[in-house]
């Protein structure tokens, strides 16, 4: 026969919620501490959707999941941070945010990229190709490069630093500037390109 009350208290110790107080990244899955009305549970695993993961902050909302209602067999399947949550999405918009401003929103007039006056870096990419229909405008009061600039490059092979090297070694001839036909050669640019 079922023991209806044993049943019913296995259910309700199925879910419960707690607060993160720690947060071990460093193994094969993310392990949290988390402190509930009831208790502090070490060595709780996190299971996050593939491809995505995150460092929650201390005292970030968690819900955990007692497998068949055993409080010794807890996982975390939720994790909420009221201060930090990206708020004012509409409908069909997400967002990857941090607890520092950062973010990038994908809406449907585009995508946003905030960086929170802070670095963005791409690193390690073989290329890296933009595909605009219109333009490319970058506002910044200094544009730099490490490498060579081709413009034109499906016609072009020649380099800025080549047109440079070029005009800085150029010189004119000058012509019938004295008696007779002669033809002399003028100095080369006073002024250098680097």
């Amino acid at each position: 026969m079922v023991d209806l009350s044993r049943l019913y208290r296995q259910i309700k110790m199925l879910i419960g919620i707690g607060k993160v107080t720690a947060i071990d990244d460093g193994g094969l899955t993310q392990n949290l501490q988390y402190q509930t009305p009831l208790e502090i549970r070490s060595n709780t695993p996190r299971m996050a959707d593939f491809g995505f993961s995150s460092g929650l902050p201390v005292g970030s909302d968690v819900v955990v999941a007692y497998l068949g209602g055993d409080r010794s067999s807890a996982v975390v399947i939720a994790t909420n941070n009221k201060k930090y949550r990206h708020t004012g999405l509409n409908a069909g918009e997400t967002v990857i945010y941090d607890q520092w401003g950062g973010y990038v929103k994908l809406t449907e007039a585009g995508i946003e990229v905030e960086a929170n006056n802070q670095p963005v870096t791409v690193s390690n990419a073989t290329i890296v190709t933009i595909n605009a229909t219109e333009k490319i405008v970058a506002n910044t009061p200094r544009f730099e490069c490490s490498g060579d600039i081709i413009d034109n490059s499906g016609s072009n092979s020649t380099t800025l630093k080549q047109f440079r090297d070029v005009y800085n070694e150029h010189a004119h001839f000058l012509k019938n500037v004295q008696s007779g036909n002669s033809t002399i050669e003028s100095e080369v640019p006073g002024v250098i390109v680097e």
